[in-house]
């Protein structure tokens, strides 16, 4: 079977990490090897630039510039961890990729939707997943659930609800313009039912 990359959208608090290790613990259960990734992250170098842009003060980047060091970032993600998985037969299960510059970065902070397409070209032309999965949860109780999470990876957890909002609603937009593309997945359900409603789709998508 052709590997597929699969990508879990969604705003704070919805449970894209702890879904994305049940969906990989899923697949080998049916005897296929994966990796789960992040953005931005999942690779050394990206790695290092996630600490730029998840540590800090809301307003530290202004929008453009936190477009261009998502993309940076997600240039060697692309390149060290998720082409050579692919390339060696391994699904790869990435826990946010372009959707969410263009929600966080474009709708939510106005970076020009153009600017952001332009970017994107140039880094990584025509390369996307095969299926994204849009957790989609109440922004309140996302934020609360975001909020009771030790560390502090904490900088977009700080911006105002109405941002929040807006993320919200780009990535249903985003879902719904993109329909061949993306499912939205209700992830207000305990971890179990949204993995079911998850595997359900994977299941589908790909005749598992």
């Amino acid at each position: 079977m052709t590997p597929q990359f699969i990508t879990l959208e969604g705003g704070e608090g919805t449970g894209k990490s702890t879904q994305a290790k049940r969906l990989a613990a899923k697949l080998g259960e049916h005897g296929i090897a994966s990796i789960v990734t992040r953005e931005p992250g999942g690779s050394p170098g990206a790695e290092q630039i996630r600490d730029l842009l998840v540590h800090g003060e809301p307003g530290r980047w202004s929008a453009l510039t936190e477009t261009l060091l998502v993309f940076a970032a997600r240039v060697d993600h692309v390149e060290k961890t998720i082409k050579p998985a692919l390339a060696s037969g391994k699904w790869v299960i990435s826990d946010r990729f372009t959707d969410s510059t263009y929600a966080y970065q474009g709708v939510a902070r106005g970076t020009d939707r153009e600017i952001i397409r332009r970017v994107q070209s140039a880094a990584i032309g025509d390369f996307k997943p095969a299926l994204t999965l849009m957790l989609d949860l109440p922004v309140s109780v996302g934020l609360e659930r975001a909020n009771a999470r030790p560390g502090s990876e904490n900088r977009f957890e700080q911006f105002d609800t109405a941002f929040h909002e807006k993320l919200r609603q780009a990535f249903l937009d985003i879902a719904r313009k993109h329909g061949d593309r993306c499912v939205v997945i209700d992830a207000s359900g305990g971890e179990d039912q949204v993995a079911e409603l998850i595997w359900q789709s994977v299941s589908k998508r790909f005749s598992l």
